[in-house]
């Protein structure tokens, strides 16, 4: 363990905010789980005093970090296929596959999305995360933009912290919804399966938008908007709706409906991963100030999914 100095001073345009919220933005290279953690153990001061993460900064104030890091070898470019939506001198949107990790991790420092940026643009290694600022699971397919300079970086998460950024999902989900709606729960940690979300009153606060995109015969199909970007967001809620997602190995199971068609069956089986895909992200660039915003189109498994749907719905073979 080694113990790095930190310093810097609170702008004003920052007065009146959360203590917390301000060491995320001034030190963007560390996670926020990490700094509150050092304010709990004494490591960050505010004019010389110990803070509480809720305290309210008023602008001016000295804020000096002692940053207990672990020293790691640097992260390494590989040679892992992007695709590349978009890309300029600010940014970079890629269409992230299913089973690609975003970030390393202890025991697993190769063969991720952050390999693969860093070999793509290696100039990536001077922005925090390798220009990162929000990730999708392993195991969700979609959209993610990636920052190629540290003022990119600063915009794009002060944009996600504003909630300013738009994430829109297709997510296939067991049940027929009647309609579309919100859910408005907090999501925090499972109380007693730790490495599993879950509503609960203790956890933070979380929205999800959901409207109906298309119905099958057991199933909908549901486009869902991130109003906040908690862990497994819209799993947990479409769950808690007692909507789980289709492959969902975590917060559902498999559901076989009665009298399915062999076709629908073997599919059903054969789809191992959470039916979620970020289709639609939008966001003011950070070069233009402009709107700007992409799709991504559906996957080859979850696309295959629909189409035997469809054609158990068109030959009437849909379950009961």
């Amino acid at each position: 363990m080694q113990h790095k100095q930190l310093a810097a001073t609170v702008p004003q345009d920052m007065a009146g905010r959360r203590l917390d919220q301000v060491l995320a933005e001034l030190f963007p290279q560390y996670s926020r789980s990490r700094l509150q953690q050092w304010l709990r153990d004494g490591l960050i001061k505010v004019d010389s005093a110990m803070p509480r993460a809720r305290d309210k900064v008023v602008g001016g104030e000295r804020i000096e970090v002692t940053a207990a890091v672990t020293e790691e070898a640097p992260w390494e470019g590989e040679p892992i296929p992007l695709a590349v939506v978009h890309e300029d001198e600010a940014l970079i949107v890629v269409d992230k596959p299913c089973g690609l990790v975003v970030h390393p991790a202890a025991g697993n420092r190769s063969g991720t999305l952050v390999n693969a940026l860093l070999h793509y643009a290696p100039q990536l290694a001077g922005v925090p995360r390798a220009g990162i600022v929000h990730r999708l699971d392993k195991d969700t397919s979609g959209l993610m933009v990636v920052a190629r300079s540290l003022e990119a970086h600063a915009f794009l998460v002060d944009q996600i912290q504003r909630r300013l950024v738009s994430r829109e999902y297709l997510a296939l989900v067991y049940g027929e919804l009647v309609s579309g709606g919100r859910v408005d729960e907090p999501v925090g940690r499972h109380p007693v399966h730790r490495q599993r979300m879950a509503v609960t009153p203790t956890g933070k606060p979380a929205a999800t938008r959901y409207r109906v995109v298309e119905r099958f015969k057991g199933f909908t199909l549901v486009r869902a908007a991130l109003e906040t970007g908690r862990t497994h967001q819209i799993r947990v809620h479409m769950a808690h709706l007692n909507h789980p997602l289709v492959g969902d190995p975590v917060y559902g199971r498999l559901r076989i409906p009665k009298g399915a068609a062999a076709e629908l069956a073997a599919a059903l089986r054969g789809f191992k991963r959470q039916a979620l895909h970020a289709e639609h992200l939008g966001l003011t660039h950070p070069s233009s100030g402009r709107p700007v915003e992409w799709r991504a189109s559906l996957p080859g498994d979850l696309s295959a999914l629909l189409q035997v749907l469809h054609q158990c719905a068109d030959g009437d073979q849909a379950p009961s």
